[in-house]
């Protein structure tokens, strides 16, 4: 598979992008009338940080309890049932003179859903799609997730001068219906990858197994801590440029997309392979300069430079799914999103810790040596994770260059 047209002459894979792309504008949008909504009524930014973002904490109770589901439900009812989760906890939104504490709790229950089911998604893409599809097609969702985001939240700001937040969250429940009627109308229906049940003995058994892999484990910690810890200089943003940082998140967000369209899009498998180490140590070199507080057109180049880095988890991701079981893909796809957006909110957490006793700028540059030296720390372990030769002749042939 070579180009998008090839990709999305795929009927499946189309009415899948649709219903992440109507999912994720969902979010965005919801999330920031909740966020309006919460500092409205309680005038704390903390709650409201949470209402916005604290969703993704779910995943990490999702991960030991019954991540195995990605794997023990046919994943079209896996991936509709929690767009029809996620439907009914937006409506419920849409319900004037709701607790904050209700509030926060459906978004969780939401986001407990979807960490556990999550995972189908990704590893569905492997079932859609030819052999050396994954790549081009999870870089292309990766794409639309940045830009629905900005249009989302670009959008639902401009909504809520003329709506109330409860219409905003209405309009996200139409996009959730759209989402789920994509999905059980769009996808043909396949069997459970797994024979067995979903349990939390069977996800804990699987996740022992998976961490106790040499090469699981090392790909693991390379997805999560070094672009955690990045995360968390992006994360001072607001501090460092106050009313501009719009900028830099925005050369952030273009960095991110350049670098998965090149990776996904023109990169052979074996130039991918190559490519894994410099864009590793691509990611956090350049928020190292911060430490001479550079100006806000020089602080957007190293933004987006840096970036790019980010689309070292392609590959990374393409070797966990030829070293796991294929009846357990989704769980460890699962397990490595949940693990992911885990990493991201303890590291910006972090990151606003370091920045309440250092300047900003310090600050920035010292989660990016910390990124650093995690990167140098586990660049050994990655020997043990690069697939056998012979699986990555395999993969070359099936896609020619240019995939």
């Amino acid at each position: 598979m070579k180009t998008y047209s090839e990709l999305f002459a795929i009927r499946e894979f189309r009415n899948l992008f649709l219903a992440n792309c109507a999912g994720i504008a969902a979010h965005t949008t919801s999330a920031l009338a909740l966020g309006s909504l919460t500092y409205a009524v309680t005038g704390s930014a903390a709650l409201t940080a949470l209402s916005m973002f604290g969703a993704p904490l779910a995943g990490v109770l999702g991960s030991f309890t019954l991540l195995s589901a990605a794997d023990s439900l046919p994943p079209r009812r896996a991936l509709t049932i929690a767009a029809l989760v996620a439907l009914i906890g937006t409506a419920i939104q849409t319900v004037p003179g709701l607790p904050v504490g209700v509030r926060l709790a459906v978004i969780l229950l939401v986001a407990y859903v979807g960490s556990i089911i999550g995972g189908a998604r990704w590893s569905l893409l492997n079932a859609i799609l030819p052999p050396g599809g994954y790549v081009l097609a999870r870089s292309t969702m990766n794409a639309s997730v940045g830009v629905m985001q900005i249009a989302g939240f670009g959008t639902g700001g401009l909504l809520l001068v003329w709506l109330t937040p409860f219409q905003v969250f209405a309009i996200a429940a139409a996009l959730r219906a759209l989402a789920a009627a994509a999905t059980w109308f769009g996808l043909r229906e396949r069997p459970a990858r797994a024979a067995a049940g979903a349990s939390t003995a069977r996800t804990m058994r699987v996740n022992r197994e998976l961490w106790t892999d040499r090469g699981c484990r090392a790909l693991y910690l390379n997805l999560w801590l070094p672009s955690g810890l990045v995360v968390g200089c992006e994360a001072l943003f607001l501090p460092y440029a106050g009313d501009r940082a719009g900028f830099l998140f925005a050369a952030g967000a273009l960095g991110m997309l350049a670098g998965d369209v090149v990776v996904g899009r023109f990169l052979s498998p074996a130039a991918r392979r190559r490519c894994v180490q410099p864009l590793r140590f691509l990611l956090p070199l350049p928020y190292l300069v911060f430490l001479l507080h550079p100006g806000l057109p020089w602080a957007m180049l190293l933004a987006l430079t840096a970036s790019v880095g980010f689309a070292a988890s392609l590959p990374l991701q393409e070797w966990l799914i030829d070293r796991s079981p294929p009846d357990v893909h989704g769980q460890a796809l699962g397990l490595q999103q949940n693990g992911m957006m885990t990493a991201q909110a303890v590291f910006a957490a972090l990151a606003g810790v370091l920045a309440d006793v250092l300047p900003t700028h310090r600050a920035v540059a010292l989660l990016a040596l910390l990124s650093l030296a995690t990167t140098l720390l586990l660049t050994r372990g990655l020997r043990h994770a690069r697939p056998a030769r012979r699986q990555a002749v395999a993969l070359a042939q099936a896609a020619p260059a240019g995939t």
